[in-house]
């Protein structure tokens, strides 16, 4: 079954290398979907992927890069969207 979910990632997260930890770690779990800097500081991204792969996303959204220092990620499902590939914005 595919699921899909946004998440919120805050803390140290921008200017470390999190978005494409994100596209690496996505394209190593089949994961389709995006990882994008917002204004506030946050990361935001979208996952479409098995319920087990997305389970495996989150727990690596919590860890990051090396250099990153998450301090929360908010997670929601959301409704299907058409995806090809993981990007980053």
């Amino acid at each position: 079954m595919r699921q899909y979910v946004k998440a919120w990632v805050y803390g140290k997260v921008q200017g470390v290398g999190y978005r494409l930890y994100c596209k690496k770690r996505a394209r190593e779990l089949n994961i389709e979907g995006y990882a994008l800097n917002l204004a506030d500081g946050r990361v935001e991204v979208f996952m479409c992927g098995s319920t087990e792969a997305i389970g495996e996303m989150i727990e690596s959204l919590h860890e990051g890069p090396v250099f990153a220092k998450v301090l929360g990620v908010d997670v929601e499902p959301c409704e299907p969207t058409k995806v090809q590939g993981f990007m980053t914005g």
